[in-house]
């Protein structure tokens, strides 16, 4: 009796490989050069062992034909020190060094952008683009401490209206930062 990886496959094995990894692309687990070599080796594949190659560091979906992995994990030993891959800045977390305390660091009490990890800033930009339409004389400039164009607007009464407007707007859309270099929050 032959191992159950040395068994040899058709094309229909080989395109339910395919189907699956087209399925990881999609989830954004693999790269476009990743994807395309593991394509390439299923439709050359003879064997189930070399496709079940293909998805020893994929999570499921794997082709029904083959066993899922065996993933065996070692429990944690050590509660004082953060988990591996715990890197969210500005958020504590009972049991890992600050036993009872959740939430914002103090640190960063408004938060901390999801995308760069730094802190938000305590002006909204919400008011700051709402004191940019409704007063356009550069006031949403100084509420965030951006002097400079504050001044600028309010000795061209914001551009005749129209900078402060568009000012206004983009505040509003897509916030800015505010004197410190900090995200505006929402």
């Amino acid at each position: 009796m032959s191992e159950p990886h040395q068994v040899r496959i058709g094309n229909q094995q080989r395109e339910a490989a395919i189907s699956a990894l087209n399925d990881h692309f999609a989830e954004g687990r693999l790269e476009i050069g990743e994807y395309e070599q593991r394509v390439g080796f299923a439709t050359a594949a003879q064997t189930a062992g070399e496709l079940a190659a293909l998805f020893h560091d994929l999570p499921q979906p794997h082709p029904d034909f083959l066993p899922p992995p065996q993933t065996y994990y070692a429990p944690p030993t050590d509660y004082a020190t953060p988990p591996p891959g715990f890197t969210q800045p500005g958020y504590a977390v009972p049991g890992y060094g600050q036993p009872g305390y959740y939430g914002p660091s103090p640190a960063a009490p408004y938060g901390v952008d999801p995308l760069t990890g730094q802190p938000l800033s305590d002006k909204s930009r919400i008011a700051a683009g709402v004191l940019q339409l409704a007063l356009p004389f550069g006031i949403g400039r100084f509420y965030i401490g951006d002097t400079g164009i504050g001044i600028a607007q309010l000795l061209t009464c914001g551009g005749c209206g129209i900078w402060s407007l568009i000012d206004g707007i983009i505040l509003l859309v897509n916030g800015g930062t505010d004197a410190q270099g900090r995200k505006l929050r929402d």
